[in-house]
């Protein structure tokens, strides 16, 4: 029988001294507090008990880091699925959050003409597409036991409102997507539907920085 529960963590706190939108950009690894948290979302999952019987991670340092402790935990490789990745975003790599301030930048202008899609990158529909057929691969490609799937805010959130039936579009100082949170999801019949939702962290997010996110 395939899966039993698919649970989307997010990857923890990164290494951002300066507050770079790093987005798909090389060499952003987690943090040492980052680590820590990571470290808390595997212990979480071991804690319940759950048999989690595959690993799969972003190919972004900072998801690859975050996916070690799930490996060491539960004695399994971590595969890698280009479907989790970070969106891309024509901001990345700037010092600064998207925000009311980029109207105060003419020459981003041309890039937000439809928040909608969005125009400044990967558009929503994109992002939820992939994730939906990741999931829905992990899930039918396990035989048995929880798989765990380490992405990225965005991503996540994006196919948590896909399947909760929810417009794509948002504020994204509204998404529930903390850093090392946890997303479980459960087939019900020919959809998937979520089942969980905890912030195996919590008790480091106060200490943590969360910029750089696209």
């Amino acid at each position: 029988m395939p899966a039993s529960l698919v649970h989307l963590v997010r990857h923890g706190e990164v290494h951002n001294p300066h507050g770079v939108l790093y987005g798909r950009l090389p060499g952003y690894h987690l943090s040492e507090l980052g680590t820590r948290m990571a470290a808390a979302a595997a212990a979480s999952v071991k804690a319940d008990g759950r048999p989690v019987t595959r690993l799969v991670a972003s190919p972004l340092q900072r998801a690859q880091e975050s996916a070690r402790p799930f490996a060491e935990l539960f004695e399994i490789p971590v595969e890698t699925d280009e479907r989790l990745i970070e969106p891309t975003n024509r901001f990345e790599g700037r010092t600064f959050e998207f925000g009311p301030q980029v109207i105060l930048r003419p020459q981003s202008w041309p890039w937000v003409v439809n928040p909608f899609r969005p125009s400044w990158g990967e558009a929503y529909r994109s992002i939820a597409d992939r994730m939906l057929a990741a999931l829905d691969d992990a899930w039918s490609g396990t035989e048995s036991g929880d798989v765990v799937l380490v992405s990225h805010q965005l991503p996540i959130w994006t196919l948590t409102s896909e399947l909760a039936g929810r417009r794509l579009w948002h504020d994204p100082r509204q998404r529930r997507c903390s850093l090392s949170s946890i997303t479980t999801f459960e087939r019900r019949g020919d959809t998937f539907a979520e089942v969980g939702y905890r912030d195996p962290a919590a008790d480091l997010l106060a200490q943590a920085v969360d910029t750089g996110a696209v």
